[in-house]
């Protein structure tokens, strides 16, 4: 019975970090399109 709490706990926590990554990773997408496209128009 501990065991199976405990290990719910961390498959809860397990999904947090991954929604925080996606957010993260989101963020710095957007970020690198960003730059990409003033490259791309200083390049003209």
């Amino acid at each position: 019975m501990v065991l199976n709490i405990f290990s719910l706990t961390i498959t809860i926590k397990k999904r947090e970090v991954s929604l925080e990554k996606a957010l993260q990773n989101e963020n710095a997408q957007k970020i690198f399109e960003d730059s990409r496209r003033k490259v791309e128009n200083y390049m003209r």
